[in-house]
């Protein structure tokens, strides 16, 4: 047995000693809970004030030296005096959070007793939650109780489904809003913080407390009053474009957020591991723009290159599959400029199901590249792919067959050589040189623009697909979210490519914009005083919290043993024959009554699945990005016996089935 074993058997793990110090303040809520059966409801709702009094009480000294420092910062004196009091000002801001952190861990199982006892006297009571009426039947566990100290511990709390992650989450705000700066919960989409907040907030109601909820369609001022309530829910994409548009704001009284003390993140490993380097961007209008004009130049040639390119690599991938028996090394040869012609050609990507096709492609690939030749096999090609670096490069015979009659439109001039030629021109007058430099730097802006407008296109074509990337509605392009599958209209891929896509589409094209601010979601979370997170899965990347966030996990122990099975998984040799044994199980289980979920990576097998359950007459829901406006509907209705429903990952993450 290895060192660690030995450890973990004398020790336990590292969650299990973490729990076992967590025990005695379970035992000492539970208590406090007892003895706060014999309050009335408002003696019980009073707790609140007088926790905010004690908190006030312990920080009001150096709270006051924090604001009278801000007043300082804001006259007129030196740059050292002003650096001296930034530097006191940051010492005292730590200072007192270090003496708030101090007295809410005393006053922690106070307060989760007055949530727990507030969740008790609120069972049976009837209330609407996304417009559905439900009935309050919660009161929390032990274990969801060492699932709340670990959040208000400022760690992640690794929960296996169907635990309450979400009820845990109201003890670590309610006992963290009492310090009067904001506590915000995190989620994935609009649609699980509207019904979070709704469903939690009945218990933050009874004890005093206001709750907010950000969604994507609100205005400035209503973004404001959300903000400004107790505790905020929210997606991880508008708390970070709420801060990139704060930015951009003159006025102070314009600010929709009061700053960033404290934040739980609901499915942390979606948001900071998944997304973390994704970038919110906010865009602008740009001035002019000819990139719509190039594109209706450009559009109708690019698309037949496409077409032939489709031609060429059909016809390898024919040849290539009928060698595979005979010859081997032609074979690869011809599957693998195939991959370097259109990677996601679906004969291509059922080959691909092979693992010894893959290792023959890879092993003449890899030759290839530390040959130098990867660029010869290229030249066959009208134009080469390069999946890694998510780039397409125009070959000569891709060139010829775009601009026949002018070659050098590909020849995009070097500015520095041509002006240096210019100005060293003694025979030209200054206005003649003028005129030429104007020329080479038109020249040189035309081309440039060309050549991106028609490698943007080609990635339109060739690495976008419709009813996966992206979705056509009433007439617009709109991004479905590769994490969460849900819409995200209003956004735009950059760098002219989503005009391209509009082009592809034959829709109107929008405007073209600039980049005004952006963030990634890891930096946005790490301005965070204080940051949680709960999960199903995290502690697969625990090491990874740790290095970026410095964030602990601890396994929580689940309630009740956990009597799903898991069944391995099965492996079919196509599609055809995947999707009909997928089709003989629903209808297996539908006869049973027993009530169906099948999960999909895309709109597009979704909707296949669906046309396929059309024909074997079984009725069923469809949940993708197409039909999102359903949701609440089509979940209310997932549990019945019997039901059968179609999803894309919109219903993943967060989604409660009953």
């Amino acid at each position: 047995m290895a060192l660690t074993g030995i450890i973990k058997k004398l020790f336990g793990t590292a969650s299990q000693r973490q729990i076992k110090r967590i025990l005695p303040i379970v035992d000492e809520i539970n208590r406090l809970y007892e003895e706060y059966h014999s309050l009335t409801d408002d003696e019980l709702r009073a707790k609140t004030d007088e926790f905010r009094t004690r908190i006030k009480e312990r920080t009001q000294g150096i709270e006051e030296e924090v604001s009278e420092l801000a007043i300082r910062l804001k006259e007129d004196i030196s740059p050292a005096e002003r650096e001296h009091l930034s530097d006191e000002k940051k010492r005292l801001e730590d200072e007192l959070f270090k003496a708030e952190q101090e007295v809410l861990d005393e006053l922690l199982p106070e307060a989760y007793a007055v949530v727990k006892e507030a969740c008790r006297r609120l069972v049976g009571t009837e209330y609407e939650v996304t417009g559905h009426k439900v009935t309050w039947n919660m009161i929390p566990f032990d274990v969801q109780l060492i699932g709340a100290i670990v959040l208000h511990q400022g760690k992640i709390a690794e929960m296996a489904t169907g635990e309450g992650k979400t009820l845990v989450a109201t003890m670590p705000l309610y006992l963290n809003a009492l310090v009067g700066k904001g506590a915000h919960l995190v989620t994935v989409n609009d649609y699980l913080a509207r019904r979070d907040a709704e469903w939690m907030g009945i218990v933050y109601n009874f004890l005093g407390l206001t709750v907010g909820c950000i969604q994507s369609d609100m205005d400035p001022a209503e973004r404001k009053k959300e903000y400004d309530a107790d505790i905020t829910y929210g997606t991880n994409n508008e708390f970070g474009f709420d801060y990139l548009r704060d930015n951009m704001k003159v006025r102070f009284e314009d600010l929709v957020q009061r700053g960033h003390y404290y934040a739980i993140v609901d499915e942390v490993d979606s948001v900071l591991i998944d997304e973390a380097r994704t970038p919110l961007i906010i865009s602008g209008p740009v001035s002019s723009s000819s990139m719509a004009e190039t594109l209706h130049i450009w559009k109708s040639r690019v698309e037949r290159l496409y077409h032939q390119q489709m031609i060429l690599v059909n016809r390898n991938l024919a040849d290539g599959e009928r060698l595979l028996s005979d010859d081997e090394e032609k074979a690869a040869r011809l599957l693998l400029l195939a991959k370097r012609g259109l990677p996601k050609n679906k004969k291509l990507l059922k080959l691909k199901q092979d693992g010894k096709i893959v290792r023959m492609m890879e092993s003449l690939e890899l030759a290839l590249m530390r040959d130098k030749k990867l660029a010869d096999l290229d030249e066959e090609l009208y134009f080469a792919v390069d999946e890694r670096e998510n780039s397409i490069n125009l070959t000569e015979k891709g060139r010829q067959f775009l601009s026949p009659e002018h070659p050098e439109i590909f020849v995009i001039p070097d500015l520095t050589d041509e002006i240096a030629r210019i100005e060293s021109d003694a025979s030209l007058t200054d206005e003649e040189r003028n005129k030429r430099v104007d020329k080479a730097y038109k020249l040189f802006a035309e081309r440039s623009d060309t050549n991106h407008a028609i490698s943007q296109l080609l990635k339109a074509y060739v690495l976008f697909e419709r009813d996966v990337d992206y979705v056509v509605m009433n007439g617009k392009v709109i991004i479905v979210d590769e994490f969460t599958g849900r819409l995200m209209p209003g956004r735009r891929y950059s760098e002219g490519l989503h005009s391209c896509l509009e082009a592809k589409e034959g829709v109107r094209i929008e405007k073209e914009t600039q980049t005004l601010a952006t963030i990634t979601l890891q930096n946005y979370f790490r301005m965070y005083r204080k940051l949680a997170g709960m999960t199903g899965t995290a502690e697969t990347e625990a090491e990874e919290f740790w290095q970026i966030y410095k964030l602990d996990t601890v396994v929580i122990p689940t309630n009740k043993p956990v009597r799903r099975p898991d069944y391995p998984d099965k492996i079919y040799r196509t599609k055809r024959e995947k999707y009909n044994a997928v089709i003989r199980e629903i209808e297996r289980l539908h006869k049973k009554g027993i009530p169906v979920l099948v999960g999909t990576i895309s709109v597009e097998v979704s909707e296949t699945l669906s046309r396929m359950l059309k024909r074997a007459n079984i009725t069923h829901n469809v949940l993708n990005a197409k039909n999102h406006a359903r949701e609440a509907e089509v979940v209310a209705l997932a549990g019945q016996a019997g039901a059968v429903t179609i999803a894309t990952n919109m219903a993943g993450r967060g989604t409660d089935i009953k």
